[in-house]
C-alpha cells in the first residue's frame, strides 16, 4: 500500500483553492480521486484530509469504542462527524477550502504546507507549523523514546 509522506509547499488562491501535490493525488486509489474528507485536527492548528476508505475505517474504530446508549459518547461521535466536510477535487487537482478553515489554521500570505501522515495528510499554515514543530533535539529524543522496543 502506498502512503502519504513528505512535506510540500503550496499556495491558496484568493478563492481558497489549493493544488493537492501530484504525488499525493497519485497515492489516492481509483474511486477516491474525486473527493476527500476534511476535518480540523482536535489538538493542532491544521486540517487533516482523509481518503474516504481511511475516514470510514477511523469512524468504525471510534464507534467500536463508544457506547451507543451513553449520551456523552453519542455527543462525541456527533461532534467528530459534524466537524468534517467533503472536499471535491476538481479536474486540475485542487480543493476549495473555506476562509473559515484557512483562518482557523493560521494561513498567512496564502502559504500552506502539506504534510504526509501515512494513511492521510495534513494542511498547515506554513508559519504556524514552523512555530509549533519540535526542535531537532526534542524530535530526536521523542522519536527514540517511541521507537524503543520492549526487552
Amino acid at each position: 500500500m502506498s502512503t502519504f509522506i513528505g512535506k510540500y509547499d503550496a499556495k491558496a488562491d484568493v478563492k481558497g483553492r489549493i493544488f493537492i501535490p501530484s504525488v499525493y493525488r497519485k497515492v489516492l486509489r481509483d474511486g477516491e480521486k474525486d473527493r476527500l474528507v476534511m476535518r480540523k485536527d482536535a489538538d493542532n492548528d491544521c486540517l487533516v484530509l482523509y481518503p474516504e476508505s481511511v475516514w470510514n475505517k477511523k469512524i468504525e474504530e471510534l464507534k467500536l469504542n463508544l457506547d451507543e446508549w451513553d449520551a456523552g459518547d453519542q455527543l462525541l461521535l456527533m461532534q467528530f462527524v459534524s466537524d468534517a466536510e467533503w472536499l471535491d477535487i476538481d479536474s486540475q487537482g485542487r480543493v476549495l477550502i473555506s476562509k473559515k478553515y484557512l483562518d482557523l489554521i493560521g494561513i498567512e500570505n496564502n502559504e500552506v504546507m502539506f504534510m504526509g501522515m501515512m494513511d492521510r495528510f495534513a494542511v498547515w499554515g506554513r508559519q504556524r507549523y514552523e512555530e509549533v514543530k519540535l526542535p531537532a533535539g526534542d524530535f530526536a529524543k521523542r522519536l527514540k523514546d517511541k521507537m524503543k522496543t520492549a526487552p
